[in-house]
């Protein structure tokens, strides 16, 4: 991801799991104590960054998206009751197993039930996982603040090593202006992440632009005051209530125009592009080349498999690269470095440098007159041989080494 690809390349790791030398083979130590692997006919990469996921769901993509997406929304939040602790910490571990699976060693996650915290810790994994808070009316702030305040106590025992607490207030269709200035000022006042779902569908954009549409009709049933102030666009909106900040990840962004990306790239915000769950949910296409032209810190992410069934995220390397008519080279980044640029840990994972965590992924090669890169966005999820965390696999493909 930093320099052209190495023929008969190698890669040395420490003990402690952090990458030692790179270079090719003949130029890299093997001392006498190391456990030597090699892959004949593999491709050797940075472990993958998915930007956003929702592990907790995981089992649930038997329930396509629904062209109505607030009736969706409603299905998933009914779903999600409908779930115990027990089946929400299996799904997560599944879900991470999924990941691991297709080379992703690095998750970005959202969610409520504070499972997925918990199955990462268990790993030893790496990312940050973002709790999630609700309360679309106003009268509901103190108690929502308060709620996720004692979450996030109690589930902050299991941030420790490469894993990291943040905060999502949900989206704007979910969560009061009040509500989303709290969050926000206790995020900063505790140096903790948030992400946000914002400019994601046509409802969202009616309910802020003119307080009309499926989620507005829905707040007006249950006697909720419309969002103050209308006539904005959602990230304008954001910008009101002081979410925009370098520890932002915006999710989707779908529906932007020339000045809501300017006021990203002002305020230093990233975002987690998810071009297959966009498409499925008929929100339209993220105008991916306007906001890489903005300068924004972009990664790629998949959503759940509520949304697009498989946790592939070379599929939407594959999706983003069409959509902004990228090189490979560029649509990989997405889901390496650049994944690592947009939640801030460019210095720890994105790319095989001696200092970064050792964490790898074997792709089987294609035909070898064929690009690498090229190769490896070919690929799919059957062509991954192995995935390594800091040195550790976390990851083995039947009959490989």
């Amino acid at each position: 991801m930093v320099a052209p690809a190495i023929e008969r390349g190698a890669v040395l790791l420490s003990g402690e799991g952090r990458i030692v030398a790179v270079g090719p083979d003949a130029a890299v130590p093997r001392p006498p104590d190391a456990l030597a692997e090699e892959y004949a006919d593999g491709i050797l990469l940075p472990g993958l960054v998915n930007a956003h996921t929702h592990l907790e769901l995981t089992g649930l993509d038997g329930y396509p998206p629904d062209p109505d997406f607030a009736a969706w929304i409603r299905r998933v939040r009914t779903l999600k009751a409908e779930r115990s602790a027990d089946t929400f910490l299996e799904a997560a571990r599944a879900g991470l197993a999924e990941c691991y699976a297709s080379g992703v060693t690095t998750i970005a996650d959202t969610g409520d039930s504070g499972a997925v915290i918990r199955a990462m810790a268990e790993q030893g994994a790496s990312g940050i996982v973002y709790q999630e808070v609700f309360g679309p009316h106003p009268d509901q702030c103190a108690e929502s603040l308060a709620g996720l305040q004692l979450r996030v106590a109690e589930l902050g025992r299991f941030a420790t090593g490469r894993l990291r607490i943040g905060v999502s207030p949900h989206a704007p269709y979910t969560v009061s202006g009040p509500l989303f200035r709290s969050v926000a000022r206790w995020a900063k006042a505790e140096r903790m992440p948030i992400a946000v779902h914002i400019a994601e569908s046509a409802a969202e954009t009616e309910l802020l632009a003119h307080g009309i549409g499926a989620f507005a009709e829905a707040w007006r049933g249950r006697q909720i005051p419309l969002p103050v102030p209308l006539g904005r666009t959602p990230v304008a909106w954001l910008g009101d209530h002081e979410v925009l900040s370098p520890e932002t990840l915006c999710i989707h962004a779908v529906r932007t125009d020339s000045a809501d990306r300017a006021l990203l790239a002002r305020e230093g915000c990233s975002v987690a592009h998810c071009p297959l769950s966009n498409a499925a949910h008929g929100h339209g296409h993220a105008r991916l080349s306007a906001l890489l032209e903005a300068g924004l810190r972009i990664g790629l992410g998949t959503d759940s498999v509520m949304s697009v069934g498989r946790l592939d995220l070379l599929a939407e390397a594959r999706a983003a690269r069409m959509l902004a008519q990228l090189t490979a080279d560029a649509a990989l980044r997405l889901c390496t470095i650049e994944g690592a640029r947009a939640l801030g840990i460019p210095h720890e994972v994105g790319t095989l440098e001696p200092g970064k965590w050792g964490d790898c992924v074997v792709i089987q090669c294609g035909a070898r007159a064929v690009a690498p890169e090229d190769q490896v966005l070919a690929s799919g999820l059957q062509d991954v041989r192995a995935t390594l965390l800091g040195g550790r696999d976390v990851y083995r493909a039947k009959g490989s080494a």
